[in-house]
């Protein structure tokens, strides 16, 4: 999906946002704020690119003023500890519901809601996940996600933030035990937002269960452009049969290049945005599973 007008204040606000987050004094937001306005994208002299895009031009600039890469390790480190500590009990909810990767899939959804870099998005995830297995998730849609996983013997798994990775490792278990499916994850090799890196995959044990490898991403793209990933990438996606692909900044990349790709992608991600209730056809927060 490409840059839409309304993505221009959202990015704005976004970056307000984490640059708060990471107790700037005025001057320094300012002079920041300054540079990310000579942005052509955020001019409205770009919109042949998508948000994620540009957000790397916005991210770049943040890094370069205050001179660290990764200014959101520690939060990243929280984030995952903090679902962690539900894992026993999540476990437990998908053992013993009736349809296991039914719920596993809702709940790998309901972790893209853990994102620093949305203002009002839910802190309060042990309250928040009685609704998220009681959200609504279009059964024809999970009925068509089940059978291409049933089809498929090579999946690559492109993940999105820290902790929800915590979510999505809960999903790859319970596709792992029903299918005999080969699965790689797919994480940043340069950090970027919250978006979890090998580091983090590291931190909640996700090697000890799936072959977990980098993007090769040669800058801070908190998104999934192909032909800027790693040899490696490209060869555990051209042997794929199927492609799940988590939150907004993946499905705005994969979503451009998905018609000149020949394989089957499912997308997982909440819709936080205007232009993805127009896309989808959802209200505020709904889940998204699509399958192209």
């Amino acid at each position: 999906m490409l840059l839409e007008a309304d993505c221009v204040p959202c990015i704005l606000r976004m970056f307000v946002a984490a640059l708060r987050q990471l107790q700037l004094d005025d001057n320094a937001v300012r002079e920041i704020t300054a540079d990310i306005l000579e942005i052509p994208a955020l001019s409205g002299l770009d919109w042949n690119t998508t948000s994620a895009e540009v957000i790397e031009d916005v991210w770049c600039k943040i890094v370069e003023n205050i001179g660290t890469p990764d200014p959101f390790r520690s939060a990243k480190s929280k984030q995952n500890k903090r679902i962690l500590d539900l894992y026993p009990a999540l476990q437990q909810l998908v053992s013993e519901s009736s349809d296991p990767l039914y719920t596993a899939v809702k709940l790998a959804i309901w972790g893209n809601s853990i994102d620093l870099m949305v203002a009002d998005a839910s802190e309060d995830f042990e309250n928040s996940l009685k609704g998220a297995v009681e959200a609504p998730l279009s059964h024809e849609n999970f009925s068509a996600f089940e059978q291409q996983l049933k089809s498929s013997n090579h999946l690559v798994y492109f993940g999105d933030n820290a902790g929800e990775i915590v979510l999505d490792k809960l999903l790859i278990e319970t596709i792992k035990r029903l299918h005999s499916t080969e699965v790689v994850f797919v994480v940043r090799s340069v950090p970027t937002l919250n978006d979890a890196t090998l580091v983090e995959a590291r931190s909640i044990g996700l090697p000890d269960i799936v072959r977990v490898i980098e993007n090769g991403v040669n800058g801070p793209l908190p998104g999934t452009l192909l032909n800027r990933c790693s040899n490696d990438v490209k060869e555990v996606v051209n042997r794929s049969d199927l492609i799940i692909s988590k939150g907004g900044g993946n499905f705005d990349t994969l979503d451009e290049e998905r018609k000149n790709l020949d394989k089957k992608i499912s997308f997982l991600l909440l819709s936080k945005c205007e232009p993805y209730y127009r896309h989808f056809g959802v209200p505020a927060y709904h889940p998204i599973l699509a399958n192209f």
